[in-house]
């Protein structure tokens, strides 16, 4: 027997336990977890005996916490099989990686699915959500946004939706703070089918989560319910563009629900898609313009907490802009030209960019911008 077989076969009983608990006739989430908070285990709470369990439940979901589980040897199967392939992981609500951000949610998810880099699970983050019909402006604010926080070491959560979710993916695949998407399909299957190729680069170079069973089809139930895992990743919530009915206002409302905070980009009073925000900010969220902005409210700017970048200092600006010129220049140039190891010149150039004094270009190049 080959010793991923031999693993895989080891944690098939408590991986049964979790995924009877799951599928037990009658019990969501929340009585599952009351149970759990009794119990500890699913193990112990199917040992448990009735008079106990009517303590806690109703007759009939203690009878059919009691009943002998259905067939679920075949997914099983299908489940480990499934994380025996690279890059994928299974992780019950007791497994030492599973996010603590997450753990303590109301309803998290008893079985996450992981494919991809789950070092990114515990990082820093903001989930930046918006419409699917963004205007051309919500989508470029999204990606600049993104990305400026990817290159302050937050990492980027959203739902990998058209629009403004898959901006914000793109932008954060662009920084070294990475991005992880939440998705209401299987993890094997990919929605919206438009968004395939930017799926299959998350999976490669970022991180893909569901707690959806594998094959799952999309359907609009599953949508807003795996809003509160995308907040519940994040430490804060950024919602760029949303009408009034978003939504995006679910996953805001559900982070303020979760002691998030929740940040939100004002637009036009005349704009269908700035109303949601509005709204937003009139019931407490902060209003933001810039990715500094959400930096300075989660204290990245300020007290040098880990993933900041320096802030630029005054007597430097001036020398970095007048090396740059007119054209646009790579970093590396740059750092040669100005005798600054390239390092600690990438959080200058970073600071000047969320000052609105140069733009980021793609290819790794810089231009400088005038007012």
């Amino acid at each position: 027997m080959q010793a991923t077989d031999s693993l895989a076969e080891s944690t098939r009983p408590a991986l049964a336990g979790w995924l009877r608990l799951q599928q037990t006739d009658g019990v969501g989430l929340l009585t599952a977890h009351k149970l759990l908070e009794q119990y500890d285990t699913p193990a112990a709470i199917f040992a448990a005996d009735r008079t106990g369990l009517l303590e806690l439940v109703s007759p009939r979901q203690a009878d059919a916490v009691l009943a002998a589980p259905a067939d679920i040897e075949r997914q099983l199967d299908a489940m480990l099989a499934w994380q025996q392939q690279p890059g994928n992981l299974l992780l019950t609500l007791d497994h030492p990686a599973y996010p603590e951000y997450l753990r303590h949610i109301v309803g998290a998810p008893l079985i996450l699915y992981v494919k991809g880099n789950a070092g990114l699970l515990p990082q820093r983050s903001v989930a930046v959500v918006g419409s699917r019909n963004a205007s051309r402006q919500g989508v470029l604010n999204a990606g600049h946004m993104a990305l400026a926080l990817s290159d302050a070491g937050v990492t980027i959560v959203s739902g990998l939706a058209l629009g403004i979710d898959a901006a914000a993916h793109a932008g954060g695949l662009d920084g070294p703070g990475g991005t992880i998407a939440v998705l209401g399909t299987g993890i094997d299957r990919i929605y919206p089918a438009r968004n395939g190729a930017l799926a299959r680069r998350i999976a490669e170079e970022g991180c893909l989560v569901s707690e959806y069973a594998l094959g799952t089809p999309p359907s609009r139930d599953n949508f807003p319910r795996r809003n509160r895992i995308i907040s519940g990743l994040a430490r804060g919530v950024l919602v760029v563009e949303a009408a009034a009915k978003s939504g995006s206002l679910i996953t805001a409302r559900l982070a303020a629900s979760q002691g998030r905070d929740v940040y939100a980009v004002p637009g036009s009073i005349h704009a269908t898609l700035s109303k949601g925000c509005h709204q937003l900010i009139r019931e407490g969220a902060r209003l933001v313009e810039s990715a500094a902005d959400v930096l300075s409210a989660m204290q990245m700017l300020a007290d040098g907490q880990a993933g900041a970048r320096a802030a630029p200092d005054d007597s430097f600006v001036d020398l970095v802009l007048d090396a740059m010129g007119e054209d646009p220049v790579q970093a590396e140039v740059l750092a040669l030209h100005l005798g600054q190891p390239a390092g600690e010149l990438q959080g200058q150039l970073l600071a000047l960019e969320l000052a609105g004094l140069l733009e980021r270009l793609p290819g790794g190049m810089f231009q400088r911008l005038r007012a």
